[in-house]
């Protein structure tokens, strides 16, 4: 039996203009074989499926322009109210007394964490308009975990988190971007401190791989925390997702952490994953091309 010729209508790949639609009108036919009428019912519902993709793209441009401008604009008036605080807090103004300081303290963190939500959205709102640029260096793996963890030293203490690293030793040097491996790293750090309970453990691996039959580099963060639910393993990594979004849950943020961490080792060319269950920590990877090592 000969096989079915199926008919493949290609999808725009770039927004259409309002000329174009208007172009591609609807077909009617009123008389016909079967095979007309079928194919022309085929086709209209190509246009319309056409249609919505055009409008949903417009639609996701349009907020990917809202909040890179929103992000911009508020990251100036932001950085003004932290640098008047902090020298408001350094006497520069005149003396502070000891519970001035402490409200002075609260404005500076909280300022400083919302000026990082800022940033974090500017970098998703690039990463969805593919305007994430490789800017390549050489650096070790060893040293940039040594930094991130120097940085986050006060809530792992805070927390007595027991932190821990262990890369292969030969493992060479990377060529790739430092500031957006840093950034996948201290998102996936920021996780695991945030759901691990005092007293937990955290710990970054990296060793070479195979995947395909091709080389890579696997870098692991794992911890000792709440876990996460199989069914919601894929939901984390969509933009502005939480497992629990109510209004009272422990942990707040954009929503975009790991969303751009996926960005960024995607523009690597890497994948990004994890495994874990409730009760049971957590392990997230992620893999670079062992194109990005210095050999």
């Amino acid at each position: 039996m000969a096989a079915a010729n199926i008919w493949r209508l290609p999808l725009p790949t770039v927004l259409l203009t309002e000329h174009d639609l208007d172009a591609m009108t609807l077909k009617q036919v009123e008389t016909g074989s079967p095979w007309d009428l079928q194919l022309t019912a085929l086709e209209n519902q190509s246009l319309e499926a056409m249609r919505l993709i055009n409008d949903l793209r417009v639609r996701d441009s349009l907020k990917t322009q809202f909040l890179s401008n929103i992000s911009h604009d508020l990251r100036t008036p932001l950085t003004a109210i932290v640098t008047h605080a902090e020298m408001l807090r350094d006497g520069m103004l005149g003396e502070v007394n000891e519970a001035q300081r402490k409200s002075v303290d609260g404005i500076i963190a909280c300022g400083r964490q919302v000026l990082n939500m800022v940033s974090e959205i500017l970098t998703y709102a690039k990463g969805s308009a593919n305007q994430l640029d490789l800017v390549i260096s050489e650096f070790t793996l060893d040293d940039l975990i040594e930094q991130l963890r120097i940085l986050n030293t006060s809530l792992l203490t805070r927390k007595d988190l027991d932190f821990s690293a262990t890369v292969e030793s030969r493992m060479p040097q990377l060529r790739a971007d430092r500031q957006k491996i840093a950034h996948i790293l201290g998102n996936l750090l920021g996780n695991a401190m945030a759901f691990t309970p005092p007293g937990g453990r955290i710990w970054v691996k990296g060793r070479m791989g195979v995947h395909e039959r091709t080389p890579e580099l696997v870098i692991e963060v794992g911890d000792t925390g709440v876990g996460i639910a199989p069914e919601h393993h894929d939901l984390i990594f969509r933009e502005f997702a939480q497992v629990d979004s109510s209004p009272a849950r422990a942990h707040h943020g954009t929503g975009l952490g790991l969303t751009i961490a996926r960005q960024l080792v995607e523009v690597h060319g890497g994948r990004i994953w994890l495994e874990s269950e409730p009760g049971r920590g957590s392990r997230f990877f992620f893999s670079l091309p062992a194109s990005y090592l210095a050999v």
